[in-house]
């Protein structure tokens, strides 16, 4: 969902995607033209907002490779009390502070930070986390281990990971476990919980 890690060749031209539920369902995000952006598909939103829907009113999420911002504003979106978004593209940044003012999003926090070394040094419980990094490296499993060494996680925490169909989803550290398990395209997806009980 979101640009590589460093520098990113960026052009002027730029899309849109749509928020697909809850109050700003229909809306439009800009996303630019970023090397290595890569937004959620609709359908695979659609397919993890369903599985999320009854922990998500009310919920603390993390969207830690922010990106276009699909995941967090949609989470938002469908009434998630805080999200707070990770990107380290600064053209990034300023499109996603750009969408927070158009949708006068007072739940939605926009950070301009590297997400594993916020993971590292967090300091805040997330009852969901959206871990979507580039498909090229290590950064999702890398994810994971810094996740299950740190303090970000409560029992029950839902944490969302994507990743590419030919490399798979990684091996959950110790006391996690898969809810659920798709796959579109050329991409696989899941929700894991961080214990088995309170898990629906």
């Amino acid at each position: 969902m979101r640009s590589t890690h460093g520098h990113s060749r960026t052009k002027t031209a730029k899309h849109q995607l749509r928020i697909i539920g809850g109050r700003w369902r229909g809306r439009k995000l800009n996303v630019p033209d970023v090397e290595g952006l890569r937004p959620t598909k609709d359908i695979v939103r659609e397919t993890l907002f369903n599985w999320l829907q009854p922990v998500l009113p009310g919920s603390v999420c993390l969207d830690a490779f922010a990106g276009s911002g699909a995941l967090g504003f949609e989470a938002a979106s469908r009434d998630a009390a805080r999200v707070l978004m990770l990107e380290q593209s600064r053209l990034l940044v300023d499109t996603l502070l750009q969408a927070k003012a158009l949708y006068s999003a007072g739940q939605v926090e926009i950070r301009f930070a590297d997400a594993l070394s916020h993971l590292g040094s967090c300091n805040e419980v997330f009852d969901i986390i959206f871990l979507d990094p580039p498909f090229a490296g290590d950064f999702l499993a890398q994810a994971c281990r810094v996740l299950a060494d740190g303090t970000c996680l409560h029992p029950g925490s839902r944490i969302y990971m994507e990743a590419a169909r030919r490399e798979g989803l990684p091996v959950l550290p110790e006391g996690w476990s898969w809810l659920r398990e798709k796959r579109s395209g050329d991409v696989v997806y899941g929700l894991a919980v961080t214990a088995n009980r309170n898990s629906s």
